[in-house]
């Protein structure tokens, strides 16, 4: 009895979340929290919902996905969103003034290799991972273009990145939510499939 009460608040939260009624899907993933604290579709959903509340658009998309995700696998669904959520904490004001005019100056100002170095050294050696990671681990990578933050996702996901590539996607749609490039990825990430043009 409680599994189905719980089911149909679940069900009712995320037509809710759909609606764009984020306050009333957050009561209800509340609710759905009380009959079962454990439930990672209603802990999401209510941080899911609280960010779009917040004003983050991006928050519909990640929604979107993990709609889709749940739909091929519901546990690992969980784990990769919470995961996501779990690295996201401040990243979406830093990417919002990532293509400022005024960040650009600065940031050719700061350490870091920019991208266009970072694809050089790529093509020379043939081995996007182990140029990412070490750059990863020792310095950044200054994007300060959207084609090549475009390409940058891309090469994520072309190289088995694709829960950082959905963090930054994330980010990005939420400043640009109707971006047909941004929107393109989104849906390779969830089909798997190559891009369109």
């Amino acid at each position: 009895m409680k599994s189905n009460k719980l089911s149909k608040t679940l069900i009712q939260a995320n037509n809710f979340f759909l609606a764009g009624q984020y306050a009333d899907a957050i009561r209800e993933y509340s609710f759905a929290l009380e009959l079962n604290p454990l439930s990672k579709e209603a802990y999401n959903g209510a941080i899911l919902a609280d960010m779009a509340m917040g004003g983050e658009n991006g928050a519909e998309a990640l929604f979107d996905y993990y709609t889709i995700l749940r739909g091929e696998d519901t546990q690992q669904a969980d784990t990769i969103i919470s995961e996501i959520l779990e690295t996201m904490d401040g990243t979406l004001d830093q990417l919002g003034s990532l293509f400022d005019d005024s960040m650009k100056q600065r940031l050719a100002y700061e350490d870091g290799i920019m991208y266009n170095e970072f694809k050089e050294l790529v093509a020379d050696e043939n081995d996007f991972n182990r140029i990412f990671e070490n750059i990863m681990f020792s310095t950044r990578v200054i994007i300060t273009e959207k084609e090549d933050f475009v390409d940058f996702l891309d090469n994520l996901i072309d190289h088995g990145y694709k829960e950082m590539a959905l963090g930054y996607l994330e980010n990005a749609l939420g400043i640009y939510p109707n971006d047909k490039q941004l929107r393109n990825l989104l849906r390779r990430l969830a089909k798997g499939n190559t891009l369109e043009n």
